[in-house]
């Protein structure tokens, strides 16, 4: 067999690299445990940070992160244009947050999660010149059916209509945040109720895909890095992400014009994330919707994950078992 360097399935077409990044969610998620519920989020964060940079040492990947959590300088972040992985397998795009929620976590609430997303190198979309992006995302029933430039009670009711289900029924999660305070009123005007998430809408808007879910739709402002990543999950789930990037003022959007970003123009799944190949992989660090938190069992320390593939469509649940005592000395 003749092996490439270009994409993550050619190296070996049967190998799935979200099972070897899944060792670095499950230890950035184990090592924020003891900061969950004492509020100090930078703690949290650096603690899992440090996990997971060590354990993605470890992968067979050539890995330069895209969405990181800041520049060079503000190390020890895992940075814009950290080169990451041994080196030695495909060349790679990274998305990472090794806690997407770190005021849930210093808090104690739930949806705090620990998300490292792969494309192949050169087809995530770098908006980390524009901070925000303004997202709908939907399951399968929104392709070709709901438009995030019309009105969002419009969007409800072809949703409804499209999903057999009476508006009512609807369910649409949204960021409680301010600036959605009109939003979350439009919903409720047009019958639909709201999810109110108080923090972390990769995960609203994975559910908002995701088959059996209790939510049909995610919508409103959020992080551009964020609906990137959400884009990565959406290619195995075979739903619908649109977005618009909603810079803060003129000087955001003269930075995003000159680093080749649109405006005034609908990126989707295919635009942000330009390949197929795909990998989404989210450990639990508190209860949520999506997997559940970081439990300690007796000598056990038990995980929760899901790993997204976007070529073949898959969904893999993982629960993995931690010896206590390895964690505890090391």
């Amino acid at each position: 067999m003749t092996t490439t360097n270009t994409g993550i399935l050619n190296l070996h077409p049967d190998r799935n690299l979200g099972m070897e990044l899944v060792r670095a969610t499950e230890a950035a998620a184990i090592r924020a445990v003891p900061f969950i519920g004492h509020g100090d989020k930078n703690a949290a964060d650096k603690a899992a940070v440090d996990a997971m940079r060590a354990f993605l040492a470890t992968v067979n990947f050539d890995g330069v992160i895209v969405i990181g959590e800041g520049e060079k300088d503000e190390a020890p972040m895992l940075f814009n244009g950290e080169h990451v992985g041994n080196g030695r397998g495909p060349a790679c795009d990274i998305a990472v947050d090794p806690i997407d929620g770190t005021s849930l976590t210093a808090a104690g609430r739930q949806n705090a999660v620990s998300v490292i997303a792969v494309s192949d190198r050169g087809t995530m979309l770098d908006a980390s010149s524009v901070f925000y992006m303004n997202k709908i995302v939907t399951g399968p029933a929104g392709i070709g059916v709901v438009d995030i430039r019309k009105p969002i009670g419009e969007n409800i009711r072809a949703l409804a209509k499209a999903m057999g289900k009476d508006v009512g029924d609807i369910r649409v999660a949204v960021l409680d945040r301010p600036r959605h305070e009109g939003l979350i009123q439009e919903i409720r005007d047009a019958g639909a109720g709201t999810r109110l998430l108080l923090d972390g809408d990769v995960a609203g808007g994975i559910n908002a895909a995701r088959y059996e879910s209790r939510i049909d739709m995610c919508v409103g402002i959020g992080g551009s890095p964020e609906g990137v990543v959400t884009a990565c999950a959406i290619k195995a789930l075979g739903g619908m992400i649109q977005t618009v990037l909603a810079p803060k003022d003129d000087e955001e959007k003269q930075k995003g014009l000159d680093a080749g970003l649109k405006f005034d123009y609908v990126y989707d799944q295919d635009t942000l994330v330009t390949s197929d190949n795909t990998f989404f992989v989210a450990t639990g660090v508190t209860d949520g919707g999506l997997v559940e938190g970081v439990r300690r069992k007796g000598p056990i320390i038990r995980t929760d994950s899901i790993i997204l593939r976007g070529r073949s469509g898959t969904i893999r649940r993982v629960q993995a078992d931690y010896r206590a005592d390895r964690w505890l000395e090391s």
